[in-house]
């Protein structure tokens, strides 16, 4: 294999590539990427077993062939060469290396057979539609920080994905909750995704999706079965396995009744959350808020490092409360409100608390509260 590529091309391709890949491998092979060239292309191809991403990127094709690679390791060298440098990748089957050439810069990596790489079983798509980048990003972003990374509820470790009613309207929907905080995100419905099963999307693999949604001008064709979803655009196809198991009756945690509201400015209200959080000690990080007529209180105690406490100009009509929250969980929902202003809406200081921007209910979040 000889091929000649320009390092920005290929160190996109690489970032996305070993960003697939673990660190640590118990299967060698696994730790490399595989590089294919042939028919005037170059192929990447990466896998965990669970997520695998192909790309192709153009390059100068002198003699077709394919070895596979560390990937962490010349994603690094790419990284490391001088902007504007051609690279000249040479395999050699016989002495199992590849060359990677750039100016003055010379090295020689060991591979690994391409016959050895893993290759994801083909799936038959019950389902496919196309859906804008911006669509995708706002579902996936919203809600990931709310996914759970406990390993014993795997079912919560990734988004829910499915299409939902929301006042006689259809919607695509990506819910999220790791018990403590819940997200819910609705977007229109994409023309043909009617029939699309409910899937549950890894953690790791939203992380990776991110990578492709960067140009908002891209339309993503999105394929779904019961057992895996494929995300196509552009010569790059992401593929993976969906969590096996039942997501939870999120609507039963959704509370309906909540009928105290404040209305706030979001970005004073992170602010000041982030500032009295300071003095916490505690890995809670617990802030208390106290709402009176118009003004919200935020205040936070610690009997190791001192107290704090901050006033908020607020809409707030109803009779005095106090409630409790980690501080954690607030600034991730402050920072999810596109709006200027957040919502709360509030039962009792033991009930869940349910968040939106503004009057959007395209996007409602639930934050369970703990006793300060």
């Amino acid at each position: 294999m000889k091929v000649t590529v320009e390092r920005a091309t290929l160190l996109k391709a690489m970032s996305r590539a070993q960003g697939v890949v673990e660190r640590k491998n118990t299967i060698p092979i696994l730790a490399n990427v595989l590089i294919e060239a042939e028919g005037g292309r170059l192929g990447l191809r990466a896998t965990d077993l669970d997520i695998e991403i192909v790309e192709d990127i153009p390059a100068v094709i002198e003699q077709p062939g394919a070895v596979t690679v560390a990937a962490h390791l010349l994603h690094e060298i790419v990284r490391k060469l001088p902007e504007g440098a051609q690279l000249s990748l040479r395999a050699d089957a016989a002495f199992g290396r590849l060359d990677v050439v750039a100016g003055r810069s010379r090295f020689s990596l060991a591979t690994l057979p391409r016959e050895d790489f893993p290759m994801m079983a083909s799936s038959e798509y019950s389902c496919s539609y196309a859906a804008s980048a911006p669509l995708l990003r706002r579902l996936f972003d919203k809600s990931k920080f709310a996914v759970s990374t406990e390993e014993t509820r795997y079912y919560l470790n990734g988004v829910y994905l499915h299409v939902a009613s929301e006042d006689g309207d259809w919607v695509l929907r990506a819910v999220a909750t790791d018990g403590h905080r819940l997200a819910r995100i609705d977007v229109e419905l994409p023309e043909g995704a009617d029939d699309a099963p409910c899937v549950i999307v890894p953690r790791k693999t939203v992380g990776e999706l991110r990578k492709l949604l960067e140009d908002d001008e891209a339309e993503i064709k999105v394929s779904v079965s019961e057992t895996k979803i494929r995300f196509a655009v552009d010569g790059l196809v992401l593929t993976s396995k969906v969590i096996d198991g039942a997501f939870p009756d999120y609507t039963r945690v959704i509370p309906t009744g909540n009928t105290r509201r404040m209305e706030v400015d979001a970005a004073d209200f992170a602010a000041a959350v982030d500032r009295v959080a300071t003095v916490s000690q505690e890995r809670s990080r617990a802030v208390k808020l106290a709402m009176d007529q118009d003004r919200l209180t935020l205040s936070v105690n610690s009997p190791d490092a001192g107290s704090a406490a901050e006033e908020l100009v607020v809409a707030y009509p109803d009779e005095p409360m106090e409630i409790g929250f980690n501080a954690k969980y607030l600034l991730e929902i402050a920072g999810q409100v596109d709006r200027e202003n957040a919502v709360f809406l509030f039962n009792n200081p033991g009930d869940p608390t349910l968040v939106r921007e503004g009057d959007d209910a395209s996007a409602v979040y639930v934050v369970m509260p703990m006793r300060v």
